[in-house]
């Protein structure tokens, strides 16, 4: 089992961290998080249907940083793996994370909505 799939979605105790516990606090930096996130998908999928390593290292590590701050744990992994993968010229792997990386943002959504 890789450690994408057995880190948490999001670490509610890193988040509360971040944010002092303020819950609205929690759910805007969470909004941001998935509509930032979602439009980096976007730019993720072209930079890879053009193999563009270089800009999906960018934008994978751009993505990373922002997830990892506050807890989403298994996005961060995902967007390593595609920033790896990229700087190998992987793109098929590439693909396939992003694909991942989609579910993960949805999931985040579904975390955003229980706080």
């Amino acid at each position: 089992m890789t450690e994408t799939q057995t880190s948490p979605t999001l670490d509610r105790r890193q988040l509360r961290d971040v944010t002092l516990d303020d819950e609205d606090l929690m759910r805007e930096i969470l909004a941001e998080l998935v509509d930032d996130t979602s439009h980096q998908l976007a730019l993720l999928k072209s930079a890879i249907q053009a193999e563009i390593p270089e800009t999906c290292m960018r934008l994978a590590h751009y993505s990373k940083g922002a997830c990892a701050n506050v807890g989403a744990a298994r996005a961060a992994d995902l967007l390593a793996s595609i920033e790896t993968q990229a700087s190998r010229r992987a793109f098929g792997e590439c693909t396939a994370s992003l694909a991942s990386l989609a579910l993960e943002v949805e999931r985040l959504r579904l975390e955003m909505a229980g706080i």
